[in-house]
C-alpha cells in the first residue's frame, strides 16, 4: 500500500515550502542567482540541506520556482496600476511606470530577473515573463488604435520593443543606483513616443 501523507505533514511541507521560497527571495535580493544555491537556501531557511530536495529537485528546479514567484509578483502589480486606468495609453504608461519603480526600490532582485547571467530555464522563463508583460502593453494598444488614439501598428511587435527597450534602459540605473524620479518620466515620455501617441 503506497504511502500516503496525512493533512498535518502536507500542511508542514507547505508552510516549509514557503519559508525556503521566502529565503530564497531574500537571497536573490541581496546575492543575485549566484547565492542561492540550495544549501545557501537551506541555511537561510533554517534547514538541512537534504530536506530541500522534499520540494525541489535541485538548483535549477529551485531557481525557476523562485522566478516564477518573484515575476508572478511583478505581473499582478503591474496588471492591477494597467486596469485603474481607463485610458489605453495611461495603462501602458502605468504598466511602464509601475514596473520601473518597484525594481529601482529593489535593485539587486530587479536586476537578477531582468539581466543577471543564469542558467538555460532561467533564460526561458524571462521570455515567458516578457511575453507577459507584451501582452498586457499590447492589448492596451489595440484598444488605442481602435479608439484612434494611436495609428495602425502591429500591437505585439510595437509591445516587444517596448518590453525589450524598457528592461534594457533600466539595466544601469539598477547597477548604479539612480533615483526612480531621474528615471521613471523619460521611460513614459519614450514609451508614448515610440507608440506613436501625442
Amino acid at each position: 500500500m503506497a504511502y500516503r501523507r496525512t493533512a498535518a505533514v502536507q500542511a508542514r511541507l507547505d508552510g516549509q515550502r514557503e519559508a525556503v521560497l521566502r529565503a530564497a527571495v531574500a537571497l536573490l535580493a541581496e546575492r543575485g542567482y549566484a547565492g542561492c544555491s540550495m544549501a545557501a537556501v537551506a541555511d537561510r531557511a533554517g534547514i538541512a540541506t537534504g530536506s530541500m530536495y522534499q520540494h525541489f529537485d535541485g538548483k535549477a528546479d529551485l531557481a525557476v520556482t523562485l522566478f516564477r514567484t518573484v515575476c508572478g509578483r511583478e505581473i499582478a502589480a503591474v496588471t492591477e496600476a494597467a486596469e485603474r486606468a481607463a485610458d489605453p495609453l495611461d495603462g501602458v504608461a502605468a504598466v511602464v511606470s509601475t514596473f520601473a519603480a518597484r525594481a529601482l526600490k529593489s535593485p539587486r532582485l530587479a536586476y537578477a530577473l531582468l539581466a543577471e547571467p543564469a542558467d538555460r530555464v532561467v533564460e526561458a522563463e524571462r521570455l515567458v515573463f516578457r511575453r507577459a508583460f507584451r501582452d498586457l502593453i499590447a492589448g492596451r494598444i489595440d484598444r488605442a488604435v481602435a479608439g484612434g488614439r494611436l495609428p495602425v501598428q502591429r500591437a505585439e511587435l510595437t509591445a516587444a520593443a517596448i518590453v525589450g527597450a524598457v528592461g534594457e534602459a533600466l539595466v544601469g540605473p539598477l547597477t548604479d543606483g539612480q533615483p526612480p524620479e531621474t528615471v521613471l518620466p523619460e521611460l513614459v515620455t519614450f514609451t508614448l513616443r515610440a507608440l506613436g501617441g501625442h
